[in-house]
């Protein structure tokens, strides 16, 4: 039941060149960033990372992929990163475009153990029909794009609707950060920091946690757990002193 491991390096040592990865985190807030420091410093490459992001050029899942560790990308959101941005375009890196609330049950859906479900977001869109980008050549064509998915029509209401087959997604791994958690893997997540780290945590088959603060089985009351311990195999004590950053400061002018 302990599921504590000493470093972050530990807690990543077998994960092997070409796993599939689901990270938490939205933009820079609540990113496992120690988790991600130890995977790059391992030199693991090849990597089929899902994450509402790819972080930014110099932090996050951004070092991954400046050292060309990452060969596809599954996200919602791929702003704020050039390197991402080059990478796509000039065919070194294969990206999936995924609307953000599809992304979200995805993940959700594969901890849950339901293989797909129809949704009516990307109805009579490229997200349906297919020819997304997935992938171009060195001279910037289009190598390989989204095929179509399965639409369905439903009764909604006495109105029948189209709905679009999206699959589950599962991964060989998962790393989420947390702002507190215990030796067996019950977690708390510090308000926005909670965004897909649930999810991510549901979606690996063996998932890693760095928490802040370290408990005691027990000392957490069960109504303030987010994430019960039975989806984490693996728990790493950071520190309330772990790097955090912020995407972009914005102030107010000084008035008077």
């Amino acid at each position: 039941m302990d599921k504590l491991v000493s470093t972050a390096a530990a807690a990543v040592a077998d994960i092997p060149d070409g796993a599939s990865l689901a990270v938490g985190g939205f933009g820079l807030c609540g990113i496992p960033v120690e988790l991600i420091r130890a995977l790059h410093a391992r030199g693991t490459t090849g990597l089929d990372v899902v994450s509402n992001n790819c972080g930014v050029d110099d932090f996050g899942l951004g070092v991954l992929l400046a050292d060309h560790r990452i060969a596809r990308m599954t996200s919602s959101y791929v702003g704020e990163n050039k390197e991402f941005a080059r990478q796509f375009l000039a065919g070194e890196l294969e990206v999936e475009l995924v609307p953000q609330g599809t992304l979200a049950e995805r993940l959700r859906a594969g901890g849950a153990g339901i293989p797909a479900f129809y949704t009516a977001t990307g109805v009579g869109t490229p997200v349906a029909e297919g020819g997304v980008p997935l992938r171009h050549s060195p001279d910037g064509r289009v190598e390989t794009s989204t095929p179509a998915k399965e639409v369905r029509h439903f009764d909604v209401g006495g109105d029948p609707r189209p709905f679009v087959l999206e699959r589950a997604i599962t991964c060989d791994y998962a790393l989420v950060h947390a702002a507190r958690g215990d030796r067996h893997g019950n977690l708390v997540f510090h308000r926005s920091a909670r965004n897909f780290n649930p999810l991510c945590a549901m979606a690996g088959r063996i998932t890693v946690a760095e928490v802040e603060e370290l408990l005691e089985p027990g000392e957490l009351d069960p109504d303030e757990v987010h994430l019960p311990g039975v989806f984490v195999q693996r728990v790493v004590h950071v520190g309330v002193g772990v790097d955090k950053r912020i995407e972009r400061r914005t102030v107010r002018a000084a008035t008077g």
